[in-house]
């Protein structure tokens, strides 16, 4: 900053004259413009104890018997199977070492696991062979409904072309009078922020006054999206019966919105209905992947779980709607004792939502047959780590929950099964390493012929190939029917069969999808394991804005991140091949896909090697042959918002060059609350030291670091100051 002349009084005196002219005219909303939100309609949202029952407790319904026994008794009766085989398996010479019986119990743990998802999936698929037809949209509806999209330094090119076009295809149904549309921006960037109001002012210019589209910032991010909604509803959720939560990138049809609503309207005992969101608008290789597993097999899955899970469902976060009363009532989150990762604000929220909904006699439900629910994803194996590291976290922390007092059965089930995926990559991980201590064993210790105990014959670790081999097989048909079950539904439905290119195609599809999985999945074995690993040391995660673009990554990054993964590869195939070549043979999968790490990292971000399989009809989903006309309208509006480039502005300078933008971002914000005397929040101090300073919107621009634009943006009195400012 350069010299000046104006004395450190003289600068307060002018930012103290300039704050009491912002307050005694504070900024107008154009006469144009409505208000940023409706009149507040305060909802109470009392925290839960998780120690207690609550005092009242609604009759849901209870859950289907026959489907659960059918899951869980035959995945418990796999599992014994499977364990007696590994049993013997390792006690071909009459008994079994302790090392042996590590490798027992760990097997047996992640069987358990896999043997659960392959009944649930023969659940599903018994249920789908049963095709039941769509019951016709409703006409009319009754009650109201609240759309929010919480946001976080997200593109708002995208956000308000998938609002948008949702909302046009919810008008179009005749219903709209029924919701109200809310972007609740939890965003901490200052340039995003802006770019937020400009394209609301935009869409709202467009839509008209009377399309009910509001808009609030918070200032401080507090317990993220959890907070974001809770402060909506304890601000205005009197005013709604229902609530249908978005992600950023959820697009839903106008007939599936209404459908939710009717369901709600049907089902009074409801509290939270899930839709199943299907991945759209994917082109990276390793998102096509996703994009094609879930198209073909996540309906099997889903389904399988809807039905043994009745009306003790669970809740993804988004692409659901809840019933405000049951939400109010009963999932206020409490803060966990101690400090993060395991204490502080719950992350994954919406487990313990549904299951404290559920606690509360509220029925929790998914139509995983509802059509018209879509979502996107990671587009590279890198930026899937990255959200997977703050949902291990999350699922980690409800071994906090899982005991709390009433809750049902089965969502203590969910939340052993989130447990279970993140605890069973370092048991698999453990079980490797088992393995090959007991093959090095075998090959290079000797054995002890006279123990402290007497026997005949001394005790040398042993396996019965056979057997071995018989195992192997069983674990991996089990591991992949899931994934065949749903190829064969795929191939049974004419409609999906030609729209995912026909027979052939649909089943080299499938292949090509297993035969990079499998070879993605040591790394995301080591990647999981590493982030248990983290969070058990006490690390705790951020809350990053996840990327949603198609787009790789430089090389340099990715060498960085897996040079420790191909290390090991080339590690362990060395070892593994010096001390038994069937031992090699047998992890040749794993050894191979972490020794093509770096390359394999590099081309799930590639966008030309995505669409060529898509030009070829490989990896192809219904939903690319004949686009939902949602999605081509999103594309659609997205490009044009692209173009008017409110991403790509400076907050500064767009707030400095449009008055009236500038006025009502001023409205915009809430009512200050006063300042305790002897507190300073230094970011606040200093941009009103540095904006008053600055004679010139350059100065301003280069003198503020992002902390304090953003403390900039929050002050009427600042903001003043900053359009006052030459332009150069």
């Amino acid at each position: 900053m350069p010299d000046t002349a104006d004395s450190a009084s003289t600068v307060m005196d002018r930012s103290v004259a300039h704050q009491a002219e912002a307050r005694s005219e504070p900024a107008s909303m154009p006469a144009s413009m409505p208000a940023s939100m409706p009149p507040r309609a305060p909802l109470a949202m009392p925290v839960q104890d998780l120690r207690t029952r609550p005092a009242t407790r609604r009759d849901g319904g209870g859950g289907p018997l026959a489907a659960r026994l059918f899951v869980f008794g035959g995945a418990a009766a796999l599992t014994a199977y499977g364990a007696w085989q590994m049993y013997e398996v390792i006690s071909v010479s009459g008994g079994a070492t302790w090392l042996q019986y590590v490798l027992l119990v760990l097997f047996v743990l992640n069987f358990s696991w896999i043997a659960l998802a392959f009944t649930g999936a023969l659940l599903g698929f018994a249920t789908l062979l049963l095709r039941d037809k769509a019951a016709p949209r409703p006409a009319s509806l009754s009650t109201r409904t609240a759309i929010v999209m919480p946001v976080y330094n997200e593109g708002s090119a995208r956000v308000f072309a998938g609002l948008q076009a949702m909302h046009e295809e919810v008008e179009a149904t005749g219903l709209g009078r029924h919701f109200d549309w809310f972007v609740l921006s939890d965003s901490t960037q200052a340039d995003a922020w802006i770019a937020e109001e400009r394209a609301l002012l935009d869409l709202r210019a467009e839509l008209g006054p009377e399309a009910r589209l509001y808009y609030r910032h918070r200032q401080k991010n507090h317990h993220r999206k959890a907070g974001n909604i809770g402060d909506f509803v304890t601000g205005w959720g009197a005013a709604y019966d229902h609530m249908l939560v978005l992600d950023a990138d959820s697009l839903l049809t106008g007939d599936c919105i209404v459908r939710l609503a009717a369901a709600m309207e049907a089902d009074p005992q409801a509290g939270i209905i899930q839709s199943l969101p299907l991945i759209i608008n994917r082109n990276t290789l390793f998102a096509r992947l996703q994009q094609f597993a879930a198209r073909i097999y996540g309906p099997v899955i889903a389904t399988g779980l809807s039905v043994w899970s009745g009306r003790d469902g669970n809740y993804w976060g988004h692409n659901a709607i809840i019933r405000m009363q049951a939400f109010a009532e009963a999932a206020g989150l409490p803060d966990l004792k101690g400090r993060p990762p395991f204490g502080g604000h719950i992350l994954s929220h919406d487990f313990v939502e549904a299951a404290l909904i559920r606690r509360a006699g509220w029925g929790v439900t998914m139509l995983p047959r509802l059509e018209g629910s879509y979502e996107e994803s990671p587009p590279s194996l890198i930026d899937l780590s990255v959200r997977d590291r703050r949902w291990a976290q999350g699922n980690l922390q409800h071994a906090r929950v899982i005991g709390a007092a009433g809750l049902a059965p089965a969502s203590r089930q969910h939340f052993a099964t989130g447990i279970a995926g993140y605890v069973a990559s370092p048991l698999w991980l453990a079980q490797l390493v088992i393995g090959i201590i007991i093959v090095l064993q075998t090959a290079w210790v000797r054995p002890e012929y006279f123990s402290a105990e007497f026997g005949l014959y001394p005790v040398w670790p042993r396996f019965d190939p056979v057997r071995a081999l018989q195992l192997f097989a069983l674990t991996m048909g089990i591991l992949l029917a899931p994934k065949f079950l749903g190829l064969i539904l795929a191939l049974l439905d004419g409609e999906t069969r030609r729209a995912s290119g026909g027979a052939g195609r649909l089943t080299l599809s499938f292949l090509i999808e297993i035969l990079l999985s499998a070879l993605i999945a040591p790394i995301a074995m080591l990647v999981q394991s590493g982030s248990v690993f983290q969070i058990l040391a006490g690390r705790d995660t951020g809350w990053n804005p996840q990327r949603r673009d198609d787009g790789s990554i430089p090389l340099s990054d990715i060498v960085r991140r897996h040079r420790w993964h191909t290390g090991l590869g080339l590690v362990t195939g060395v070892a593994a091949f010096a001390i038994a070549t069937s031992l090699f043979l047998w992890m040749s999968p794993t050894i191979l896909g972490l020794v093509l790490a770096i390359p394999l990292s590099w081309a799930s971000g590639q966008l030309a090697l995505g669409l060529a399989l898509k030009h070829r009809g490989l990896l192809v989903t219904p939903e690319e042959h004949a686009q939902p006309s949602i999605a081509r309208r999103a594309g659609e509006l997205a490009r044009r918002n692209e173009a008017r480039g409110f991403d790509d502005t400076d907050a500064l300078a767009a707030l400095h060059a449009d008055p009236t933008l500038a006025r009502a971002h001023a409205a915009m914000l809430p009512e200050g609350t006063p300042r305790p005397r002897g507190t300073i929040d230094a970011d606040h101090t200093l941009a009103r030291a540095k904006i008053v300073e600055a004679e010139t919107l350059a100065e301003a621009q280069a003198w503020l670091n992002p902390k304090e634009r953003f403390a900039l943006l929050h002050d009427r009195a600042l903001l003043d100051q900053l359009t006052r400012l030459r332009p150069a």
